[in-house]
Formats: C-alpha cells, sequence, structure tokens
C-alpha cells in the first residue's frame, strides 16, 4: 500500500490554531479530507497518517472522528502535554484506548528550543516510550536537530520520525547544506530514529520555488544516511497548498524517488510508514 505518512486536516470552529490567520489565506479554513482524497485516488495513495497540527485535545478528536469514519486513515498522530508528566500518563491512556492512535507529537518548534531537553519533557517521552507510542519531531529550524541524539540515549525505545527531514537548507548554500547533513547524520546513527520526505520547500523566498532538482541532493543524502528503511514519504497537505498544490509534491517525491529499485520506492511510499507506526493498513 502507497502511504502519505503526513496530512493535516483542521477545523476552527473545533479547535484553535493560533498559527493559522489572513497571513494562509488559502488554507484559513476548514480543511477536512474529503477535498484531499480525489488527488491521493490520482497518484494510488491508499492510506495516510493524520498528524496533529495544534496543541490542544480539541484538534486531536477531530482527527479520531475522521479516522471512525475513514478506512484510508491507517494512523493517527495526536497531541498530549509532554511537559506535564502527572496528566500526561492519564491522557495517553485515554488516546491508546483507540487503536488508530500510535504516535504523539507537539509544536516544538512554536516552543523555545530548550523545551525539548527540559525535565518535565525529558519525563513526559519516556512516558510516551512507556506507552509503545512513537514521537513526531518537527523543527523549523534544522539547528534543533542536535538535541535529537541525546533524547534517543536517553529513551533508547523510543522511536522517534523527524518531520520534513529537519527542515534541510532548499535553496541555501552548500555551507548550509553540510551543517544540515551532519546534524542529520548525529541523528541517523539512532537506528530507532526515522524521517519524512515531505514538506521540502525553499527556505528562501516563496515556498512554492522549490524544483525537484533543488531538494534531489538533499533526499539523496537522507537515503545514504538512513536507507529507504527508514524514510516514509508524506505530501504534507494542506501546507502543500502554499507549495504548489497535493499533486505537484506527491509527483516530485515519486521523480526524487524514480531511481530506486522498486523495492526501495515501495519501502519510502508505504512499507517504513505501516511499520514504524505499527499498522497494517487494515484502517
Amino acid at each position: 500500500m502507497i502511504v502519505d505518512s503526513h496530512v493535516h486536516i483542521w477545523d476552527p470552529s473545533r479547535a484553535e490554531y493560533d498559527w493559522l490567520g489572513p497571513g494562509l489565506a488559502p488554507i484559513n479554513r476548514s480543511m477536512q479530507l474529503d477535498e484531499l482524497e480525489p488527488h491521493l485516488d490520482a497518484h494510488g495513495v491508499g492510506g495516510v497518517v493524520l498528524v496533529q497540527a495544534a496543541d490542544n485535545a480539541d484538534d486531536t478528536a477531530l482527527m479520531l472522528d475522521a479516522a471512525a469514519g475513514s478506512s484510508r486513515i491507517v494512523a493517527v498522530v495526536g497531541w498530549a502535554p509532554l511537559d506535564d508528566p502527572a496528566t500526561l500518563e492519564g491522557r495517553l491512556g485515554h488516546l491508546t484506548a483507540t487503536p488508530v492512535v500510535r504516535g504523539i507529537r507537539n509544536l516544538f518548534h512554536a516552543r523555545p528550543r530548550h523545551w525539548a531537553t527540559s525535565a518535565a519533557v525529558d519525563e513526559g517521552l519516556g512516558i510516551v516510550a512507556e506507552a509503545g507510542l512513537t514521537l513526531d519531531f518537527v523543527t523549523s529550524d534544522p539547528a534543533a536537530l542536535a538535541d535529537l541524539p541525546g533524547i534517543g540515549e536517553r529513551h533508547p525505545d523510543l522511536k522517534i520520525v523527524i518531520d520534513h527531514l529537519g527542515k534541510p537548507p532548499v535553496g541555501g548554500t552548500a555551507a548550509q547544506r553540510a551543517e544540515w547533513r551532519a546534524l542529520l547524520a548525529e541523528c541517523a546513527a539512532n537506528p530507532l530514529t526515522h524521517a519524512k520526505v515531505s514538506g521540502l520547500y525553499s527556505s528562501v523566498g516563496s515556498l512554492d520555488t522549490w524544483t525537484v532538482d533543488a531538494v534531489q541532493p538533499f533526499v539523496d543524502d537522507a537515503l545514504e544516511l538512513f536507507g529507504p528503511t527508514r524514510l516514509m514519504a508524506g505530501g504534507d497537505w494542506p501546507i502543500a497548498e502554499l507549495a504548489g498544490g497535493f499533486d505537484r509534491t506527491w509527483s516530485g517525491i515519486e521523480q526524487l524517488l524514480a531511481h530506486l529499485s522498486s523495492a526501495d520506492q515501495a519501502a519510502v511510499l508505504g512499507g517504513t510508514a505501516l511499520r514504524f507506526y505499527g499498522t497494517t493498513g487494515s484502517g
């Protein structure tokens, strides 16, 4: 099965998304899976992983409602308060009562970097690992990747996936690429750390100025460091609407992987995500 490992939905009438606003006009509205489904069908994408878009329980409830009505949703990465261990365990118990919940994410990039390595969050990550859930790590600055090796060492059973390859400097300098690659290499040394080939837009100027040729070196670096069995493709919808649309984004991913064997393509386009999130893809 082809799986899109990184899809968001949201509804401002049901949850608060403090990062949304008029500046994001094309997506500053309710964005639901039925709008994306014709595009998924066109590319043969049979499964999706829904990923949290806000640090609140209402956003997760919206995803769970969607999952209850769609067999296409193979996993949900929800929110739970990583910095509140006293509340976290009960929250995870509630979430894991629904088998489709396979991981946890907080908006790390919306907080000071030191938050991710604070004592409270570190305790929380231990609770996530004990619950058998995965961690999606999102950053807007590759420098934050430097925190992941330590997190992995302190929590050797925690499965981590780096969203959007840690935001590589597409369109940046050779020195910036080298710095990003070195940080990613340290993360890849942990065999439980994976990464998403998703959200690989221009790091300078408009998001939609990316090209396959500009992105290819970063995907090649990731393939060398992680291998196909620790990489998973993600369309990053609805953010993709700001970068040329889902069809352009997913076609770009297909082109970026076209030089791989069929088995390696199958891993990145679905097998890795199903294995990482621990789902058979049966909904």
